[in-house]
């Protein structure tokens, strides 16, 4: 038996999966935000170890012997939250999570020190990790000058796992501080927010056994010997759950943020317009990623405001709508990454007259993910991917009516699997499989349906995404 953990910003999912990788048992338990301040975003790190507890014990209520027999665990998480340790290993301060944006005029400042862009293959955007260790080291030199260990946020929980500080190199490339074609720790990066390997925890593989369960655990759970993998980021784990290891591979995600992620068999950057180049969870293997801020997070930020659920929003859509809403959302909740990099940028609606209502402005919403989503394929084909196809996951991929959008905006035929249980958690597990030894566990899942764009809606958007792309003149 394997168990999968995914870290994420609203709650944790465990899985536990079987050799043959049919689901188990699987468990849940909520995460909460905090926003002290605009811009901020922040969580308690003890509060991703009490989830990550409850989501296993929820696992093993439900199918005790089967967790009994547990070889190997790994987890995905987050990527980019700083979380900052004493020498106890205690955490000094709530994590700054990847969606905080307060760290803008670092970000400025560090560009100016090192060659991140070239080394770190990524722009320094407040998002990432380093620029929130300068902002910590410049505006709580208090909380900077104890800190003896900074992890992210699934690293936290491999040290509650393993008892030790370790990384991979999916997860440690989203920090600005990996040589990212050398997967190594870099000193010239680490040295110009005023850190040193000491730092850092040690690197693995995402693959790679990074450790074995704590005794106190394996005693507690009634385990015996369990390895714990190195794991992923969430994206790289999500790529592992639906086979997206060989290079021209690509997926959608549709979470709290949005993703388009395509696998490279080497280091490559363009950072000109904003596409993260990043180390995959497999040996030998990199990727690109085209991100947006606030994918679900919008529809659930509309939905919260009306004090209705997203999935009653989407019900009142058609699922191939015969022409674009007359209004226009900008999903930049949280600022935008691909392809602006433009961490203050702002939501708005424009067109919104008297006589619209719920269901236009639902449409926009989905729709202005789906131009979101257009841009960062036009940004990595500008990598020269050239993609045609990819697989969906996340939980917006449940709504047929947001992937005839997100098909007609991009062009991409989408390919959505059969089964639900693909994704961070099952690619954890997976990782956890490959750990002990075993091999050929990336497989692509059963293919349920094609969705391939419809013509008359991706003429319709098309004229539309003028609209769209004209508040950022500078795009290409």
């Amino acid at each position: 038996m394997f168990l999968g953990l995914d870290l994420g910003t609203s709650g944790v999912k465990a899985l536990l999966i079987d050799e043959a990788q049919n689901p188990v048992a699987e468990g849940h338990a909520p995460l909460t935000v905090q926003r002290p301040h605009p811009n901020w975003s922040e969580q308690d790190p003890d509060t991703w170890i009490s989830a990550c507890d409850d989501a296993i014990a929820a696992v093993r209520a439900t199918a005790p012997r089967a967790f009994a027999a547990l070889k190997g665990i790994a987890v995905s998480g987050q990527m980019h939250g700083a979380t900052l340790l004493d020498k106890a290993d205690k955490p000094l301060r709530p994590a700054i999570l990847w969606n905080d944006g307060r760290s803008g005029a670092e970000c400025e400042a560090l560009e100016a020190r090192a060659d991140f862009r070239g080394i770190g293959g990524n722009i320094v955007m407040a998002g990432f990790t380093a620029p929130k260790l300068e902002w910590v080291r410049q505006n709580e030199p208090e909380i900077f000058a104890e800190t003896r260990k900074v992890l992210l946020p699934k690293d936290y929980v491999g040290l509650w796992l393993t008892g030790q500080h370790m990384s991979e190199m999916s997860d440690a490339a989203g920090t600005l501080w990996l040589d990212v074609g050398k997967r190594d720790w870099s000193d010239a990066l680490l040295a110009a927010t005023g850190m040193d390997r000491s730092y850092m925890p040690t690197l693995v593989e995402g693959s790679g056994a990074a450790g074995n369960l704590r005794p106190e655990l394996a005693s507690a759970w009634g385990v015996g010997p369990v390895v714990v993998a190195g794991g992923g980021g969430d994206n790289a784990a999500t790529a592992c759950g639906l086979g997206i290891t060989k290079p021209g591979d690509a997926f959608v995600s549709l979470g709290t943020s949005g993703v388009l992620f395509t696998t490279t068999d080497h280091y490559a950057t363009n950072t000109q317009s904003a596409v993260h180049s990043f180390c995959h969870a497999v040996p030998d293997t990199w990727h690109q990623m085209g991100v947006i801020l606030s994918a679900t997070d919008s529809l659930n930020w509309l939905a919260d405001l009306v004090g209705q659920s997203a999935k009653d929003l989407t019900n009142a859509i058609d699922d191939l709508p015969s022409a674009p809403s007359p209004v226009t959302f900008l999903p930049y909740l949280s600022g935008e990454r691909t392809p602006h990099n433009a961490p203050d940028a702002s939501a708005s609606f424009l067109g919104l007259k008297r006589q619209h209502g719920l269901t236009e402005m639902t449409q926009a919403v989905m729709e202005g993910v789906a131009f979101a989503l257009s841009d960062c394929r036009r940004a990595i084909d500008g990598s020269g991917a050239k993609l045609e196809s990819a697989w969906v996951a996340g939980g917006g991929s449940q709504s047929k009516a947001w992937l005839n959008m997100i098909a007609a905006a991009t062009g991409l035929i989408l390919k959505v699997p059969a089964s639900g249980s693909q994704g961070a958690a099952l690619g954890a597990a997976r990782l956890a499989m490959a750990a002990t030894g075993m091999n050929d566990v990336f497989q692509t899942p059963q293919l349920q349906e094609r969705i391939t764009p419809d013509p008359a809606l991706a003429a319709a958007y098309a004229e539309r995404q003028h609209l769209f792309r004209d508040v950022f003149p500078a795009l290409p």
